[in-house]
């Protein structure tokens, strides 16, 4: 295990876990198999799986005398807008690096980062991670704060999460989770073991299963233990499939769930054709894990668009 880190506190726990009874029927399993972990629910900044990763990593850059935190993502970036967000609860600047040019429409997360306060810098054709590195090194109190949250450091955040999911429900068979940078997925794996966690690929890395095994916070796993899904990326990380969303609409109808369409979509559509599959099977306990992500939908002028024009029930 790796070795503790200093915590910063940012997220209310334990979240909530809530049954999905409608759901569960809708994808062919038992009422009482099917449940929800609410990490969308985390509190901080909009809320979502990133919060528990940077109790960590910021944890860390606090512990460090930091007194700017660096980071880099998509234009959309969940992990982007949560880290300008504990920067503004920790008292520190926030400098947040996007490949391409300065969005002349600026929506969902991208309004957040600039309430949050966070200097955005565009890396034009440049390679995102080299220019955030270049400002850290240059800036004097910088802390670099990995792609996603994902470090050793920051999936100790979902090794707790595991703990608390474990707690909640002693008898569980598989966690669902939408497997972007690796952090979320990988802490699961230590705190749960490689065949409770079902893991949905959304494109976001080439090789999503060094991206986990990369910074698993345990002894080594075998890439070939690791259970991943890599059927529901389609054309790209930032477009949104037929069944991403079907998914959504599914979840929103039975459940009232919101997911995005870049990640926890993705994993909703994983999960149902693990039902369908018999990945998961009826009778069996299954956790999907809603990891946030709701205002990169308003971010996302392709999925509003389908969803606003969805015919009533």
């Amino acid at each position: 295990m790796t070795a503790p880190a200093e915590r910063l506190l940012l997220g209310t726990w334990p979240t909530p876990m809530e049954p999905a009874p409608r759901l569960a029927r809708a994808v062919g399993l038992g009422s009482d198999d099917l449940l929800v972990k609410r990490d969308d629910l985390t509190g901080l900044g909009g809320g979502g799986n990133k919060i528990r990763k940077l109790e960590w990593t910021v944890g860390a850059a606090l512990a460090a005398g930091a007194d700017t935190l660096v980071t880099t993502g998509a234009a959309q970036s969940n992990h982007a807008r949560l880290t300008a967000a504990a920067a503004a609860r920790a008292g520190l600047e926030a400098v947040l690096v996007f490949p391409g040019h300065p969005d002349q429409d600026p929506r969902g997360n991208l309004v957040l980062d600039a309430l949050f306060g966070a200097q955005i810098v565009w890396a034009g054709d440049g390679d995102r991670d080299a220019v955030a590195a270049d400002i850290a090194a240059l800036r004097p109190g910088a802390a670099l704060i990995p792609f996603g949250g994902s470090s050793p450091v920051g999936a100790l955040g979902y090794v707790e999460a595991g703990i608390e999911i474990r707690h909640q429900v002693p008898d569980l068979d598989t966690v669902v989770v939408a497997l972007g940078s690796g952090g979320t997925m990988a802490g699961l794996v230590a705190a749960l073991g490689p065949q409770a966690v079902l893991g949905v690929h959304v494109g976001a890395v080439g090789d999503p299963a060094r991206a986990v095994l990369d910074v698993l916070p345990t002894s080594p796993v075998d890439a070939g233990e690791l259970r991943i899904r890599l059927d529901q990326v389609g054309a790209g990380y930032a477009t949104q499939t037929d069944a991403v969303a079907e998914a959504m609409l599914l979840a929103a109808r039975t459940e009232g769930l919101v997911l995005d369409p870049i990640y926890t979509g993705r994993a909703m559509a994983g999960l149902v054709v693990a039902a369908a599959d018999g990945t998961i099977r009826p009778g069996t306990r299954t956790v999907f894990l809603h990891t946030g992500g709701l205002p990169g939908f308003f971010g996302h002028p392709a999925a509003l668009a389908r969803a606003a024009a969805a015919p009533p029930r």
